[in-house]
């Protein structure tokens, strides 16, 4: 293919790479940026296996039904509950491929008595480095998730220092490596082999309340591992698509972080919910239950009711019924909208994911900002599975861990009726203040199950 055509298609992906991205803002346009996004992966794909005659064409339509029967079946047999964890587990094929090919190029290089380019060399050992580490640490996210192994953060005496000191090692092994003109190859085995341990090191000390920043954090590896094997394949479209997954990555980060008021390093090293939580007691208070009949009859003449969603809504596989509940409440006249934490669930956007699955109209998922201040004119605040995130207690609290964390005033609806299997605490591991308000009624139970009842009582009002 003449260089021109291919550095013009190139550029052709890049522009709809960027605005795929820009429509995945909004869910009213994301739908159609992936779309736009995979047109643009295709057109670099077909380019780079036409210009850089890598592989024959069996061997390539061979791996596009592989790879085609593979995704159609995860596509069609994973469940919206294992949503983040096969999230988890893409960023880490990622990671591995970036691995895979830049050790490849180290390989080539070395075995035919070559020696690499500055440049060349030192994206090499970062492709190598992040890679490892992108993929051995999304194995381990996905282990905690799928619970696999404990979701509780594992740490160890001085752990932060052997992390330290394990990464300088690959440093100097990486650094070793660029700098001698001697064809060895131990030190390259050496720096894929501690960077695979890394990946383990930096996520086992991290809990479950922390795996939608680590999701979107390893996202944000996968693609600068991805930018930086471009640079050792001289790839422009696979730059452009790295940084833009490793940008956006870091930014997603940043904002859940600060939606937690918390800092990224707090998140990677603090071991958040490792210990004994402080925070008040609950000793003494008790809560208000209340049967499905008394909740149903509050929400049938709600004139408006927000929903907030939280992870017992994914488990249970609710999304459907609450919907349909939520249709019940509009057919006689009621207003519904569901609030949306960012940090709700287990990965980011993990509720609007699955209330996308049960139809629910885009203009009624509210981001926190924007129904913030309506909860106060809320008949009804009906909480499903969500625990943390509608604390009051990182408001009134200032020996909680999770003080000054943004939330959900569902405290402040004239109502707040809350679904919750039992009084157990969230991943911060404290009591929920408003759990023992005089305005909260706790209805206890499968949320799937609850809801069904729900929706056949306030069929019957």
């Amino acid at each position: 293919m003449p260089f021109g055509l291919t550095e013009f298609l190139y550029l052709i992906a890049a522009v709809l790479f960027i605005i795929g991205l820009k429509r995945l803002s909004s869910p009213l346009t994301a739908r159609r940026g992936n779309l736009v996004s995979g047109v643009g992966m295709l057109i670099a794909i077909i380019v780079t296996l036409f210009d850089r005659h890598i592989l024959s064409f069996q061997v390539i339509l061979a791996g596009l039904l592989v790879g085609s029967a593979i995704g159609w079946w995860m596509a069609r047999t994973v469940k919206m509950t294992a949503m983040p964890q096969m999230v988890a587990l893409l960023n880490g094929f990622g990671g591995g491929a970036s691995l895979f090919v830049g050790g490849a190029e180290f390989l080539k290089v070395e075995l035919v008595g070559g020696t690499a380019p500055l440049d060349v060399a030192i994206t090499t050992q970062l492709s190598l480095l992040i890679g490892a580490v992108t993929l051995t640490g999304s194995v381990i996210a996905w282990a905690k998730l799928q619970e696999v192994m404990t979701g509780r953060p594992i740490t160890f005496p001085m752990q932060k220092a052997v992390n330290a000191v394990w990464f300088l090692a690959i440093a100097a092994l990486a650094t070793y490596q660029i700098l001698t003109p001697d064809q060895l190859l131990w030190p390259f085995y050496l720096v894929i082999g501690l960077s695979l341990v890394l990946g383990v090191l930096l996520v086992i000390p991290i809990g479950g309340a922390d795996m939608p920043v680590v999701i979107s954090l390893l996202n944000s590896y996968s693609g600068i591992a991805a930018a930086m094997t471009g640079f050792v394949i001289h790839n422009d479209v696979l730059i452009i698509a790295g940084a833009l997954v490793g940008s956006s990555g870091i930014i997603l980060s940043q904002i859940m972080c600060k939606a937690m008021n918390r800092s990224l390093t707090n998140v990677l090293f603090g071991a958040f919910g490792g210990g004994t939580a402080s925070g008040k007691s609950a000793a003494g208070l008790s809560v208000r239950q209340v049967t499905v009949e008394d909740a149903a009859m509050q929400i049938a003449y709600a004139q408006f009711m927000v929903v907030v969603p939280g992870y017992g809504l994914a488990v249970a596989q609710a999304q459907h019924v609450v919907r349909e509940l939520a249709d019940l409440v509009e057919r006689r006249g009621g207003e519904v909208k569901y609030a949306i934490h960012p940090v709700a669930g287990r990965m980011p956007g993990h509720m609007n994911v699955l209330l996308a699955e049960a139809n629910v109209p885009y203009d009624k998922l509210c981001e926190m900002d924007q129904i913030n201040d309506e909860f106060q004119r809320a008949d009804v605040a009906l909480v499903v599975g969500a625990n943390d995130v509608v604390n009051p207690a990182a408001r009134t609290d200032a020996g909680s861990p999770i003080y000054g964390m943004p939330i959900l005033n569902a405290d402040q609806a004239k109502s707040t009726i809350v679904l919750k299997r039992s009084m157990n605490a969230g991943f911060a591991g404290i009591e929920n203040e408003l759990f023992y308000s005089p305005k909260t009624a706790m209805l206890f139970g499968d949320a799937k199950q609850t809801l069904t009842k729900l929706v056949a009582e306030v069929k019957g009002v």
